[in-house]
């Protein structure tokens, strides 16, 4: 039955053509039985064949189908052809016209109103057939009933389908946003998974290039700080592929989340121990908390860990080897406050200025999107005296 009705949907116009032919045959039969002499039979042959033509080409061509309708039935006021079995085109023309999409409200108006007016037109045409008074009253209303209806069945499939179409425009509407918002997504994530890796990848490398190159010059002079180094290397290169793990774990669905190499998502408490890391790397770095620790908002305690590991990591990278930096947190009641100095050389321009590109593109880009997504503030850039300072405000509740 599906197929059926999927085989007529594809080809209306061979469906009406068999509709036509059948109304052909049957008009022919009721041609033939006209009581009237051959000339009256003559007389209808051509609506016959006109209107025949209108229900097989109706929804080809409605407007031409509609007006030679309107025409064939002129023709038969003009020469006295009674109504016939042919005549139910009329009907169907004005069902279509009413219901097709594609002709104007205007034009499905004039219709309703010829089909209005087709009755009472009949009615003074051969009023010598039909009875007097009240009878012609009647007689008129009831042949004009199927014209109203034939219009209003198809205006209301015309306003369903208008429905219908609305329905699909809109739920494809909404198919792209949500195609939009998905891609806004899956880029927020990339972004967000990049500034992670950039800052993981960053430090624990920086950490253990430095420790290669101190142990590579004290290898044959000193051993045992040879050895104090490449334990100090095997020891970061762990850490940096556990916190990748953690961080690569969100991608994987299906996946345990737990191992014997996880570690939790780094937060405040964390950064004395980056400090410490990074002191046995050879950087010196004064450490100091003003405050009263508390615990903060997951998002907060990450982005400011990873404010300090960028920091010290650039200190080791642009300050020189004799640079010296600090680290101060200070707890507010409403917030969290980082600065982060150091007396070396001094970053390149372009680290503080259009963003903060450092080669890579993710320094401190990636510094300003991490506290823009907690609502907080960032100021990089130069000290007076020499050096660099980044100086950050996080707050409680994203503003």
């Amino acid at each position: 039955m599906q197929r059926l009705y999927d085989f007529i949907r594809r080809h209306p116009t061979g469906v009406d053509t068999l509709w036509a032919v059948l109304l052909l045959g049957l008009s022919l039969l009721s041609v033939v039985d006209i009581p009237s002499g051959p000339a009256e039979r003559l007389a209808a042959v051509p609506p016959v064949l006109t209107l025949s033509a209108v229900v097989a080409l109706r929804r080809k061509w409605t407007r031409q189908m509609f007006w030679l309708a309107v025409a064939t039935g002129v023709y038969q006021l003009a020469l006295g052809v009674e109504v016939q079995t042919f005549d139910l085109a009329m009907l169907v023309i004005l069902y279509t016209v009413a219901a097709a999409s594609d002709v104007s409200r205007r034009l499905s108006r004039i219709a309703f109103g010829l089909g209005l007016t087709a009755a009472p037109l009949y009615a003074l045409r051969f009023q010598d057939q039909v009875d007097k008074g009240s009878d012609t009253v009647l007689f008129t209303l009831f042949l004009m009933v199927p014209f109203a209806l034939a219009w209003v069945m198809g205006d209301s499939v015309r306003t369903r389908r208008a429905y219908y179409a609305q329905l699909v425009e809109r739920n494809q509407r909404l198919e792209k946003e949500r195609e939009a918002q998905a891609k806004v997504a899956v880029a927020a994530e990339r972004a967000r998974i990049a500034r992670e890796l950039h800052d993981v990848v960053a430090h624990n490398v920086s950490v253990m290039v430095v420790q290669a190159d101190g142990a590579a010059y004290v290898m044959d002079v000193a051993p045992e700080q040879a050895k104090e180094a490449l334990q100090t290397i095997s020891g970061t290169g762990r850490q940096a592929l556990a916190e990748m793990r953690r961080l690569l774990g969100v991608l994987r669905t299906g996946e345990p989340q737990e191992s014997e190499d996880y570690v939790p998502q780094p937060d405040v408490e964390q950064i004395e121990v980056l400090v410490e890391q990074v002191r046995a790397a050879g950087l010196t770095v004064d450490f100091e908390v003003e405050g009263a620790p508390r615990k903060l908002p997951t998002g907060v305690e990450l982005t400011a860990y990873r404010i300090v590991q960028e920091a010290l990591t650039n200190t080791r990278k642009h300050g020189g080897p004799d640079a010296k930096a600090s680290v101060r947190l200070v707890y507010f009641d409403d917030g969290l406050g980082l600065l982060v100095e150091d007396d070396g050389r001094g970053a390149a321009h372009e680290l503080y200025e259009d963003g903060g590109a450092d080669g890579a593109g993710h320094g401190l880009i990636g510094m300003r999107e991490r506290i823009g997504m907690v609502g907080g503030t960032l100021d990089a850039g130069p000290r007076p005296g020499g050096g660099f300072r980044i100086s950050a405000l996080l707050p409680l509740k994203k503003r």
